[in-house]
Protein backbone atom coordinates (compact mmCIF):
# COMPACT_ATOMS: atom_id res chain seq x y z
CA UNK A 1 0.00 0.00 0.00
CA UNK A 2 1.26 3.48 -0.88
CA UNK A 3 3.03 5.46 1.83
CA UNK A 4 2.35 9.20 1.83
CA UNK A 5 4.66 12.03 2.92
CA UNK A 6 3.10 15.31 4.09
CA UNK A 7 5.42 18.31 4.40
CA UNK A 8 3.92 20.78 6.88
CA UNK A 9 1.33 20.44 9.64
CA UNK A 10 -0.80 23.55 9.37
CA UNK A 11 -4.58 23.26 9.01
CA UNK A 12 -4.34 21.50 5.64
CA UNK A 13 -1.32 19.29 6.36
CA UNK A 14 -2.80 18.11 9.66
CA UNK A 15 -6.23 17.41 8.15
CA UNK A 16 -4.64 15.62 5.18
CA UNK A 17 -2.50 13.35 7.36
CA UNK A 18 -5.53 12.56 9.52
CA UNK A 19 -7.73 11.74 6.53
CA UNK A 20 -5.09 9.49 4.96
CA UNK A 21 -4.48 7.71 8.26
CA UNK A 22 -8.20 7.16 8.83
CA UNK A 23 -8.36 5.62 5.34
CA UNK A 24 -5.74 3.06 6.38
CA UNK A 25 -2.76 4.73 4.71
CA UNK A 26 0.71 4.99 6.23
CA UNK A 27 1.70 8.65 6.55
CA UNK A 28 4.94 10.44 7.34
CA UNK A 29 4.61 14.06 8.45
CA UNK A 30 7.65 16.32 8.25
CA UNK A 31 7.92 19.51 10.30
CA UNK A 32 10.76 21.30 12.06
CA UNK A 33 9.26 20.49 15.45
CA UNK A 34 8.12 16.94 14.75
CA UNK A 35 4.48 17.99 15.06
CA UNK A 36 1.38 16.63 13.38
CA UNK A 37 -1.59 14.49 14.37
CA UNK A 38 -0.85 11.81 16.97
CA UNK A 39 -2.44 8.89 15.16
CA UNK A 40 -1.41 5.26 14.88
CA UNK A 41 -0.50 5.27 11.20
CA UNK A 42 1.21 8.68 11.31
CA UNK A 43 4.97 8.89 11.77
CA UNK A 44 6.00 12.39 12.82
CA UNK A 45 9.49 13.35 11.65
CA UNK A 46 11.40 16.37 12.95
CA UNK A 47 13.59 17.86 10.25
CA UNK A 48 14.06 21.08 8.34
CA UNK A 49 12.54 20.61 4.88
CA UNK A 50 15.22 22.95 3.52
CA UNK A 51 17.69 20.11 4.12
CA UNK A 52 17.21 18.42 0.78
CA UNK A 53 19.24 15.34 1.65
CA UNK A 54 17.35 14.73 4.89
CA UNK A 55 14.02 15.29 3.17
CA UNK A 56 14.96 12.93 0.34
CA UNK A 57 15.85 10.29 2.93
CA UNK A 58 12.46 10.78 4.60
CA UNK A 59 10.82 10.30 1.18
CA UNK A 60 12.36 6.88 0.47
CA UNK A 61 9.67 4.38 -0.41
CA UNK A 62 6.98 7.04 -0.59
CA UNK A 63 4.41 7.07 -3.39
CA UNK A 64 3.08 10.61 -3.01
CA UNK A 65 4.59 13.76 -1.48
CA UNK A 66 2.25 16.61 -0.54
CA UNK A 67 3.91 20.01 -0.13
CA UNK A 68 1.65 21.73 2.41
CA UNK A 69 4.44 23.82 3.93
CA UNK A 70 4.55 27.57 4.37
CA UNK A 71 7.84 29.42 4.95
CA UNK A 72 6.14 32.16 6.97
CA UNK A 73 4.52 35.58 6.53
CA UNK A 74 4.44 37.30 3.12
CA UNK A 75 7.75 39.20 3.52
CA UNK A 76 9.61 35.88 3.89
CA UNK A 77 8.23 34.29 0.73
CA UNK A 78 10.78 35.58 -1.77
CA UNK A 79 13.71 34.17 0.17
CA UNK A 80 11.93 31.24 1.84
CA UNK A 81 9.87 29.60 -0.89
CA UNK A 82 12.46 28.97 -3.67
CA UNK A 83 14.84 26.79 -1.60
CA UNK A 84 11.93 25.00 0.07
CA UNK A 85 10.27 24.24 -3.26
CA UNK A 86 13.58 23.03 -4.72
CA UNK A 87 14.15 20.73 -1.75
CA UNK A 88 10.69 19.16 -2.03
CA UNK A 89 11.08 18.79 -5.79
CA UNK A 90 14.43 17.05 -5.26
CA UNK A 91 12.84 14.67 -2.75
CA UNK A 92 10.13 13.77 -5.28
CA UNK A 93 12.64 13.30 -8.08
CA UNK A 94 15.01 11.15 -6.02
CA UNK A 95 12.22 8.97 -4.58
CA UNK A 96 10.08 8.67 -7.70
CA UNK A 97 7.06 9.94 -5.77
CA UNK A 98 4.31 12.04 -7.29
CA UNK A 99 4.58 15.63 -6.05
CA UNK A 100 1.30 17.34 -5.14
CA UNK A 101 1.78 20.99 -4.21
CA UNK A 102 -0.76 23.04 -2.30
CA UNK A 103 -0.91 26.35 -4.16
CA UNK A 104 -3.15 29.40 -4.28
CA UNK A 105 -4.67 31.83 -6.78
CA UNK A 106 -2.15 34.66 -6.40
CA UNK A 107 -0.38 33.75 -9.63
CA UNK A 108 -3.37 34.78 -11.74
CA UNK A 109 -3.13 38.40 -10.64
CA UNK A 110 -6.14 40.75 -11.05
CA UNK A 111 -8.62 39.20 -13.47
CA UNK A 112 -11.95 39.99 -15.06
CA UNK A 113 -14.09 36.90 -14.78
CA UNK A 114 -13.66 33.56 -13.02
CA UNK A 115 -10.25 31.92 -12.63
CA UNK A 116 -9.91 28.52 -14.29
CA UNK A 117 -6.97 26.15 -14.20
CA UNK A 118 -5.94 26.88 -17.78
CA UNK A 119 -5.98 30.65 -17.39
CA UNK A 120 -2.44 32.03 -18.00
CA UNK A 121 -0.58 33.16 -14.89
CA UNK A 122 0.00 36.92 -14.74
CA UNK A 123 1.04 37.80 -11.17
CA UNK A 124 1.00 41.45 -10.14
CA UNK A 125 2.60 40.94 -6.71
CA UNK A 126 5.91 39.60 -5.44
CA UNK A 127 4.16 36.79 -3.57
CA UNK A 128 2.20 35.84 -6.68
CA UNK A 129 5.38 35.85 -8.79
CA UNK A 130 7.07 33.48 -6.33
CA UNK A 131 4.22 30.99 -6.54
CA UNK A 132 4.14 31.23 -10.34
CA UNK A 133 7.88 30.55 -10.55
CA UNK A 134 7.56 27.54 -8.26
CA UNK A 135 4.91 26.00 -10.46
CA UNK A 136 6.85 26.69 -13.67
CA UNK A 137 10.00 25.05 -12.31
CA UNK A 138 8.04 21.99 -11.19
CA UNK A 139 6.23 21.82 -14.54
CA UNK A 140 9.54 22.07 -16.42
CA UNK A 141 10.86 19.12 -14.41
CA UNK A 142 7.69 17.17 -15.19
CA UNK A 143 7.94 17.88 -18.91
CA UNK A 144 11.58 16.81 -18.86
CA UNK A 145 10.47 13.44 -17.49
CA UNK A 146 12.31 13.88 -14.19
CA UNK A 147 9.27 13.83 -11.92
CA UNK A 148 5.46 13.77 -11.89
CA UNK A 149 3.87 16.93 -10.49
CA UNK A 150 0.50 18.57 -10.02
CA UNK A 151 -0.84 21.50 -8.01
CA UNK A 152 -4.07 22.26 -6.13
CA UNK A 153 -4.96 25.96 -6.22
CA UNK A 154 -7.16 27.04 -3.33
CA UNK A 155 -8.75 30.37 -2.46
CA UNK A 156 -8.86 31.82 1.07
CA UNK A 157 -9.45 29.11 3.65
CA UNK A 158 -12.51 28.68 5.81
CA UNK A 159 -12.97 25.99 8.42
CA UNK A 160 -12.83 25.37 12.17
CA UNK A 161 -9.04 25.01 12.36
CA UNK A 162 -8.23 28.13 10.31
CA UNK A 163 -6.79 31.03 12.35
CA UNK A 164 -5.90 34.63 11.61
CA UNK A 165 -2.44 33.41 10.66
CA UNK A 166 -4.04 31.94 7.54
CA UNK A 167 -6.12 34.83 6.21
CA UNK A 168 -8.18 37.93 6.89
CA UNK A 169 -11.58 36.29 7.37
CA UNK A 170 -10.80 34.69 10.76
CA UNK A 171 -9.20 37.97 11.83
CA UNK A 172 -12.41 39.86 11.04
CA UNK A 173 -14.51 37.12 12.63
CA UNK A 174 -12.47 37.28 15.84
CA UNK A 175 -13.93 40.76 16.31
CA UNK A 176 -17.47 40.28 15.00
CA UNK A 177 -18.05 37.00 16.85
CA UNK A 178 -16.98 38.77 20.04
CA UNK A 179 -19.60 41.43 19.37
CA UNK A 180 -17.06 44.07 18.38
CA UNK A 181 -16.59 46.14 15.22
CA UNK A 182 -14.11 44.78 12.70
CA UNK A 183 -11.74 46.97 10.70
CA UNK A 184 -11.64 45.60 7.15
CA UNK A 185 -8.90 46.39 4.67
CA UNK A 186 -10.95 46.37 1.47
CA UNK A 187 -14.50 46.33 0.10
CA UNK A 188 -16.54 43.88 2.22
CA UNK A 189 -19.28 43.67 -0.41
CA UNK A 190 -17.41 42.07 -3.31
CA UNK A 191 -18.12 38.41 -4.16
CA UNK A 192 -15.26 36.19 -3.00
CA UNK A 193 -14.54 32.48 -3.21
CA UNK A 194 -13.85 30.75 0.12
CA UNK A 195 -12.32 27.27 0.16
CA UNK A 196 -13.08 24.78 2.93
CA UNK A 197 -10.03 23.00 4.35
CA UNK A 198 -11.76 19.64 3.95
CA UNK A 199 -12.23 20.32 0.23
CA UNK A 200 -8.54 21.17 -0.13
CA UNK A 201 -7.74 17.80 1.43
CA UNK A 202 -10.12 15.95 -0.89
CA UNK A 203 -8.52 17.61 -3.91
CA UNK A 204 -4.95 16.86 -2.81
CA UNK A 205 -5.76 13.19 -2.33
CA UNK A 206 -7.49 12.98 -5.71
CA UNK A 207 -4.54 14.64 -7.46
CA UNK A 208 -2.04 12.24 -5.97
CA UNK A 209 -4.06 9.18 -6.96
CA UNK A 210 -5.13 10.01 -10.53
CA UNK A 211 -2.55 10.16 -13.33
CA UNK A 212 -4.93 12.34 -15.37
CA UNK A 213 -4.14 15.14 -12.92
CA UNK A 214 -0.37 15.06 -13.33
CA UNK A 215 1.35 17.79 -15.31
CA UNK A 216 -1.44 20.30 -14.66
CA UNK A 217 -2.75 22.64 -11.97
CA UNK A 218 -6.29 22.19 -10.64
CA UNK A 219 -8.63 24.61 -8.88
CA UNK A 220 -10.01 23.34 -5.55
CA UNK A 221 -13.82 23.03 -5.72
CA UNK A 222 -15.49 25.65 -3.53
CA UNK A 223 -18.99 26.94 -2.88
CA UNK A 224 -20.37 29.91 -4.86
CA UNK A 225 -18.72 33.22 -3.92
CA UNK A 226 -19.94 35.11 -0.86
CA UNK A 227 -19.02 38.63 0.25
CA UNK A 228 -17.04 39.23 3.43
CA UNK A 229 -20.04 40.95 5.00
CA UNK A 230 -22.39 38.09 4.17
CA UNK A 231 -20.12 35.32 5.43
CA UNK A 232 -19.58 37.21 8.69
CA UNK A 233 -23.35 37.72 8.91
CA UNK A 234 -23.97 34.00 8.42
CA UNK A 235 -21.32 33.05 10.99
CA UNK A 236 -22.81 35.56 13.43
CA UNK A 237 -26.31 34.18 12.93
CA UNK A 238 -25.13 30.69 13.82
CA UNK A 239 -23.10 31.87 16.79
CA UNK A 240 -25.89 34.13 18.03
CA UNK A 241 -23.70 37.25 17.96
CA UNK A 242 -25.83 39.34 15.63
CA UNK A 243 -25.10 41.54 12.63
CA UNK A 244 -21.42 42.25 11.95
CA UNK A 245 -20.27 45.84 12.33
CA UNK A 246 -17.64 46.65 9.73
CA UNK A 247 -15.59 49.77 9.22
CA UNK A 248 -13.30 50.07 6.24
CA UNK A 249 -9.74 51.24 6.84
CA UNK A 250 -8.92 54.02 4.33
CA UNK A 251 -6.45 52.85 1.72
CA UNK A 252 -4.28 55.92 2.38
CA UNK A 253 -3.89 54.76 5.99
CA UNK A 254 -2.88 51.30 4.86
CA UNK A 255 -0.31 52.74 2.47
CA UNK A 256 1.12 54.82 5.29
CA UNK A 257 1.35 51.68 7.40
CA UNK A 258 3.08 49.89 4.55
CA UNK A 259 5.94 52.38 4.68
CA UNK A 260 6.92 51.00 8.07
CA UNK A 261 5.67 47.41 7.85
CA UNK A 262 6.79 44.95 5.16
CA UNK A 263 3.85 42.72 6.08
CA UNK A 264 1.31 45.49 5.45
CA UNK A 265 3.13 46.41 2.24
CA UNK A 266 2.87 42.84 0.90
CA UNK A 267 -0.76 42.60 2.03
CA UNK A 268 -1.54 45.73 0.04
CA UNK A 269 -0.18 44.05 -3.08
CA UNK A 270 -2.90 41.38 -2.95
CA UNK A 271 -5.85 43.46 -1.76
CA UNK A 272 -7.09 43.56 -5.35
CA UNK A 273 -8.61 40.18 -4.42
CA UNK A 274 -11.15 42.05 -2.29
CA UNK A 275 -11.57 45.18 -4.43
CA UNK A 276 -13.35 43.28 -7.20
CA UNK A 277 -15.09 39.93 -7.62
CA UNK A 278 -12.60 37.14 -6.87
CA UNK A 279 -14.15 33.96 -8.21
CA UNK A 280 -12.60 30.54 -8.77
CA UNK A 281 -14.18 28.09 -11.21
CA UNK A 282 -13.39 24.46 -10.38
CA UNK A 283 -15.94 22.89 -12.71
CA UNK A 284 -13.25 20.89 -14.47
CA UNK A 285 -11.88 19.51 -11.19
CA UNK A 286 -15.34 18.29 -10.25
CA UNK A 287 -16.08 16.85 -13.69
CA UNK A 288 -12.75 15.06 -14.16
CA UNK A 289 -11.73 14.10 -10.64
CA UNK A 290 -15.12 13.87 -8.94
CA UNK A 291 -14.35 16.31 -6.12
CA UNK A 292 -17.23 18.51 -5.00
CA UNK A 293 -17.42 21.18 -2.29
CA UNK A 294 -18.79 20.49 1.17
CA UNK A 295 -22.29 22.02 1.49
CA UNK A 296 -21.92 25.67 2.52
CA UNK A 297 -24.31 25.34 5.46
CA UNK A 298 -22.19 22.53 6.90
CA UNK A 299 -19.00 24.56 6.51
CA UNK A 300 -20.57 27.55 8.27
CA UNK A 301 -21.98 25.45 11.11
CA UNK A 302 -18.69 23.89 12.21
CA UNK A 303 -16.70 27.05 11.54
CA UNK A 304 -19.02 29.34 13.51
CA UNK A 305 -18.95 27.00 16.50
CA UNK A 306 -15.16 26.71 16.56
CA UNK A 307 -14.39 30.37 15.84
CA UNK A 308 -16.91 31.61 18.38
CA UNK A 309 -15.51 29.30 21.07
CA UNK A 310 -12.07 30.67 20.31
CA UNK A 311 -13.09 34.28 21.02
CA UNK A 312 -15.53 33.77 23.89
CA UNK A 313 -12.94 34.93 26.49
CA UNK A 314 -12.65 38.21 24.53
CA UNK A 315 -16.35 39.02 24.78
Amino acid sequence: MTTHLVVGAGPVGTALASRLSQAGRTVRVVTRSGGGPALGRVQRIALDALDSVALANAARGVGVIYNCANPGPYPTWERGWPPLAKSVLYAAESSGAVLVTLGNLYGYGPVDGPMTRDRPLAPSSAVGAVRARMWQEALDAHRAGRVRVTEARASDYIGPTVTDAHGVLPMYAAATLAGKPASVMADPDQPHTWTAVDDVVSTLIALGADDRAWGSPWIVPSNPPVTVREVLRELGARAGTGEPRLRRVPRVALRAGGLASPLVREALSVLYQFDRPFVADATETSNVLGVHPTPWADVLEVTAKAWHARVVPMS
